[in-house]
């Protein structure tokens, strides 16, 4: 007979586990000022700090609250979020857009308000765990197709038996780096009467005109049957995230979308900062981006990635840990990714370029990540 107490005890041995394969994790508060040299936010654009967006969030706290106080559908809806909803899809180039309180919930959303019984879903392997989450939960058959890889798609839409289909993909997906073969999905969704859906969270403000992302770059914006999520918690600097289509859509997932309706609505000061933040993404921004991006790439010896984030592959996961402390002793923040983030074998520390960063600051990460990971003779 078990004692009454050991129900939990597994979770210290689940503990040790984790510990023993690297892959224990610590929150580290940060302080409001440090001597260090983020490069493992996403703050891809360095708006989080800019005095306009800063001054936009006081200014929204100010007129509406601390907080939402409510659902979207109750009192969670201010004149903010219509504004802000009404500047992305202008920016995008959609038709309409609904803002939730995080990207993940907006995939969350948008999954499962498109798919469910009766439904087949197309997941790209490489694809955020937002949208893997989004995908299990919509109840639809999902199949998984190898990463970036067309012609997997259009073989899984033509041998379908459900009468609707969804193809599911990141814009550029967030750890490597690399851009979604759009044109080419596009292609064989067209051909099979299915929707594709582009979560662009990594896109937003780093390729396309004036940021618009990569829809917006291959001519895909605003398509009757494309679809695209998106984060506000990165280019923009801020909180939030919105799904974005045909008005139709929007209705429906106010009706439906449980992570909308059930859910209290994005905090006035996040909204605000998010429409300050969108008026200040512009070409200028984006190509100081893409010029660091390039410059820290080719100090690594590295290929440029076609987003601002650089992945350098050190396989197991206490290398990769090893190696971020290093880099951290020295001055310099990166990222670090580990199973699940990444299949096993493939931990990395992930770079990710700022356009605020100055040409001193990329020198001093390359020659840091450079010393960690290619030590000279002690």
């Amino acid at each position: 007979m078990r004692v009454v107490g050991d129900a939990l005890d597994w979770l210290q041995d689940a503990a040790r586990d984790r510990d023993r394969a690297g892959l224990h994790r610590v929150l580290r508060a940060r302080p409001p000022a440090e001597d260090v040299l983020d490069l493992a936010s996403n703050d891809y654009l360095g708006l989080a700090r800019h005095p306009q967006v800063v001054a936009a969030a006081v200014e929204a706290v100010r007129a509406y609250g601390a907080g939402a106080t409510g659902s979207r559908l109750v009192t969670g809806s201010t004149r903010l979020h219509d504004e802000l909803e009404q500047a992305l899809a202008d920016r995008i180039g959609a038709a309409s857009a609904l803002v939730f309180s995080s990207g993940y919930l907006a995939n969350l959303g948008a999954v499962c308000g498109l798919a469910g019984a009766g439904t087949l879903v197309v997941s790209d392997a490489g694809n955020h765990a937002s949208l893997v989450d989004a995908c299990r939960l919509s109840r639809a058959r999902v199949q998984v197709v190898p990463h970036a890889d067309p012609a997997a798609v259009e073989a899984v839409l033509a041998g379908r038996t459900e009468e609707r289909a969804l193809v599911v993909t990141d814009a550029i997906f967030s750890v490597d780096g690399d851009l979604a073969p759009l044109p080419a999905l596009h292609e064989a969704v067209r051909r099979h009467g299915a929707v594709l859906l582009v979560d662009e969270a990594h896109a937003l403000g780093v390729v396309g005109p004036a940021g618009a992302g990569a829809c917006a770059a291959v001519g895909l914006a605003g398509q009757a049957d494309v679809v695209t999520t998106l984060t506000l918690s990165k280019s923009l600097g801020s909180q939030g995230g919105a799904v974005l289509g045909p008005a139709a859509l929007r209705g429906h997932l106010v009706d439906t979308a449980r992570a909308f309706i059930f859910d209290t609505g994005l905090a006035p000061a996040a909204v605000g900062a998010a429409l300050a933040a969108l008026t200040l993404v512009d070409d200028a921004r984006v190509t100081s981006l893409r010029r660091k991006a390039v410059a820290l790439a080719e100090g690594l010896g590295c290929l440029p990635t076609a987003g601002a984030v650089l992945p350098l592959v050190l396989g197991g996961a206490a290398a990769a840990v090893a190696a971020q402390r290093a880099c951290e002793q020295q001055g310099v923040r990166v990222g670090c990714f580990r199973p699940p983030s990444v299949p096993a074998g493939r931990s990395c520390l992930r770079l990710t370029a700022r356009s605020d960063l100055t040409d001193l600051d990329v020198a001093r990460a390359v020659q840091v990540v450079r010393s960690v990971l290619r030590p000279g003779p002690a």
